[in-house]
């Protein structure tokens, strides 16, 4: 039901979903932490009586059993966001971020970390999509387009200032508005690098992982990423496999999904190097400031990666304080959303260390596309030594699936978030009563019986 006349739109329910993909029954996804993901969202849907229809949706990602716990957190945000006017949501969705995340009782299940934090992020990710399907722009547009005095009132810099003020991140901001025309037309043409993981899941067998490594390179990506960490000798054979692949002028980075203790990740590494790996990346626990600056100054030449599992802005810009990484790694549904990601993205600036998304999850690669592009034109400037990581699963299900030419991130043209899914596969992959899922559960039941 659309508004009355003259009677400002309204959000008007808050609708969510489990959804679940099968994905661990091919080992996709599989790393040396997580040996069986399903690729799963905690998927929400801001509806709203706006006159055009219009609709925010978001999600956070998740590795199949827990997602109904990350569901029932979006759901508890409810109440703060149904009857809420959707033309302040969209003029400053910082406020409601600050609402979200300041809020006194829901604060104490963190404080700004785990579930609740990120059913915020899911929350605020949404109302981004409904404001950049409003203003008829991609959300990396609506950010490169807005004046750095609102992006800047967008960013809470409670626990920043000892490393990054809002003076000094509007100097970044103004700074990076020099030259950005001629970026956006470059990224219109070019598109944004990407690296690829679909090559390098854990329990991919040498063939399978020689051919796509192969089909990568003749796809135009410079640079793929193996999964390491769970056998020394395995490792050494698999980089050995891809490196004479790839061939020495392809970057191979390498992935430990936080398996290690901090001189286990230094001993690890050097057995590695003679491949030459670009990054080693989450060698150790994401909350481990200290450990990553030990283990970065131990495996140099060979760079730090982390930022998946970082689970706000204060952690990252202690990472950053600290020297302890080479690589950030920003994840659109880690942190509390769109808003916090501003943050980092301009403590990375700050402190001249590049950005190279996670993306190695459902509907990863289509949320955090918009924020590197944003970065390249209206932040750092640039895309030297800086990829979008991209994962060959599960696009089929958006509406707005991402698009790779020549080793790039085509650059969305779509107004919105690039985050709704299709109708038909909220209904299929919807847990545990889905389409899917109902005929799974009675596949099992027929073969207990049998």
């Amino acid at each position: 039901m659309s508004q009355a006349p003259g009677t400002p739109a309204r959000v008007t329910a808050v609708d969510t979903h489990d959804i679940r993909f099968p994905t661990s029954r091919e080992l996709d996804g599989s790393d040396a932490m997580n040996p069986d993901p399903d690729y799963s969202a905690a998927y929400v849907v801001l509806r709203t009586d706006d006159a055009d229809g219009h609709e925010g949706h978001g999600f956070t990602f998740t590795i199949g059993r827990g997602n109904e716990v990350q569901v029932a957190a979006i759901d508890a945000l409810r109440g703060h966001v149904v009857g809420r006017s959707v033309d302040e949501l969209c003029a400053d969705p910082g406020g409601l971020s600050r609402a979200l995340v300041g809020d006194s009782q829901l604060r104490w299940l963190g404080p700004e970390k785990g579930v609740m934090h990120m059913a915020i992020g899911a929350v605020v990710n949404a109302v981004w999509d409904l404001a950049a399907k409003r203003a008829g722009k991609p959300l990396w547009r609506l950010l490169a387009d807005a004046e750095p005095e609102w992006i800047v009132r967008q960013i809470d810099f409670r626990y920043l200032t000892d490393a990054l003020t809002p003076e000094e991140a509007l100097a970044l901001l103004r700074r990076g508005r020099q030259g950005a025309d001629e970026r956006t037309a470059r990224l219109l043409e070019r598109g944004y690098p990407a690296y690829t993981t679909s090559a390098g899941w854990l329990g991919y067998d040498d063939d399978k992982l020689s051919r796509l490594a192969a089909a990568a390179v003749a796809d135009g990506f410079r640079q793929i990423k193996l999964k390491v960490g769970a056998d020394l000798d395995d490792d050494v054979r698999r980089c050995r496999v891809a490196r004479s692949v790839i061939g020495p002028d392809v970057r191979m980075a390498i992935d430990a999904n936080q398996r290690w203790d901090v001189a286990e990740a230094i001993r690890w590494t050097r057995a590695l190097a003679e491949f030459d790996p670009y990054w080693i990346e989450e060698p150790t626990s994401p909350d481990d400031v200290l450990g990553h600056a030990a283990i970065r100054e131990g495996v140099t030449p060979v760079k730090v990666a982390t930022g998946e599992h970082v689970q706000n802005r204060v952690v990252f810009k202690q990472l950053l304080q600290a020297g302890a990484i080479d690589v950030l790694q920003i994840d659109a549904a880690r942190v509390a959303g769109v808003n916090e990601n501003l943050a980092i993205l301009l403590l990375a600036a700050k402190f001249g260390v590049p950005v190279c998304p996670h993306a190695g999850g459902v509907g990863l690669c289509e949320l955090v596309q918009h924020l590197s592009m944003f970065d390249y034109i209206a932040v750092s400037g640039t895309t030297e030594d800086r990829v979008i990581e991209y994962v060959d699963h599960l696009h089929d299900h958006f509406l707005d699936p991402v698009v790779i030419r020549e080793g790039h991130y085509a650059a969305p043209a779509a107004p919105g978030f690039s985050a709704a899914m299709r109708p038909e596969s909220l209904a299929r992959y919807s847990y545990p009563g889905g389409a899917f899922w109902a005929a799974d559960l009675q596949t099992q039941r027929k073969g207990h019986a049998a």
